[in-house]
């Protein structure tokens, strides 16, 4: 039988890996983790993952302010203002019978997949260039040099494909400079993330990735090392209430931090390496599965 640690290495490199890629605490992962690897409480798994979910941002934002793939100054705005208004959220869900929260998180969720994999399709795709008229012609070259003037024009299409692609990464990496106003909408976007945080019991950045990119137009590329630095703040307020509370299996918490502190700054380095694209509609898969997890656990199909 594996052991139980090793396990747990495996699962927090996943969640850090996506946690870094994609700016997500990776508490609909690591709550229904908790429950059949642990058999923990609902409550317990929830405190535990909001626990490992700030060394995980933290690898991760860190990395990001290291590659300079995130907005700091709007990434403290969000998460100041979530801070504000989980524990208004933790509040609200004690109040609220179990199918009222799942259908809040099954509403935030299903626009947040909709509208990243909109940007998904909308996102451009390199093409390849059309043949510049200044160019000599090839059957020219061809009759002198055939063999040379064939692997040139390969070689200088590629190219070209090439820096075309580069044109459109550098286009969605022009993010718009962060004044007052835009921190100010930065923090409108946390309190929102944060009430449904906490309402919810996962982390925000399933939230507010979309509405930076919505809102703010924030190339997604960009959005995920600052949704990471506003989930690091964000959670810090839940989690030392649920550390008093004793809710914390912290043997659990600290074994799956062991391998997403690394995963995070692995997803982290890999964010230029991965087309705007292709990153979209991986982070709109992730939410559908984040939805399916969500509803087998409001279910108790984890025991």
């Amino acid at each position: 039988m594996i052991p139980l640690f090793l396990v747990s290495l495996v699962v927090g490199l996943v969640v850090g890996v996506l946690a870094g890629l994609l700016g997500i605490g990776g508490g609909m992962l690591l709550v229904p983790a908790f429950k059949l690897g642990y058999a923990m409480d609902s409550l317990m798994c929830t405190a535990t993952s909001l626990f490992t979910i700030i060394p995980t941002s933290i690898s991760g934002a860190v990395s990001h302010i290291r590659n300079k793939t995130c907005l700091p100054k709007l990434g403290v705005a969000a998460g100041l203002g979530g801070a504000c208004m989980s524990p208004l959220g933790v509040w609200l869900a004690a109040l609220s019978p179990d199918w009222a929260v799942m259908g809040a998180a099954a509403l935030i969720i299903a626009y947040s997949s909709v509208t990243m994999f909109r940007k998904a399709l909308k996102a451009p795709k390199a093409t390849k260039p059309v043949a510049s008229s200044s160019q000599p012609d090839a059957s020219a070259l061809s009759s002198c040099h055939p063999e040379r003037s064939a692997a040139g024009a390969k070689s200088k299409d590629l190219a070209a494909v090439e820096d075309r692609a580069a044109a459109i990464e550098r286009a969605h990496l022009e993010a718009p400079a962060i004044g007052w106003r835009e921190a100010a909408i930065g923090a409108a976007i946390g309190l929102f993330a944060g009430l449904a945080s906490g309402y919810v019991g996962v982390g925000g950045g399933f939230i507010m990735v979309p509405l930076m990119m919505s809102v703010l137009h924030v190339p997604m590329k960009l959005t995920s090392g600052t949704s990471l630095i506003a989930v690091m703040i964000l959670a810090v307020p839940g989690t030392i209430t649920q550390a008093v509370l004793g809710n914390i299996n912290w043997v659990a918490g600290i074994a799956v931090a062991c391998g997403s502190i690394p995963g995070a700054a692995l997803g982290a380095k890999l964010i230029p390496k991965v087309p705007e694209r292709q990153l979209r509609f991986l982070f709109a898969g992730f939410l559908v599965v984040a939805a399916v997890l969500l509803v087998v656990n409001q279910l108790g199909v984890w025991g």
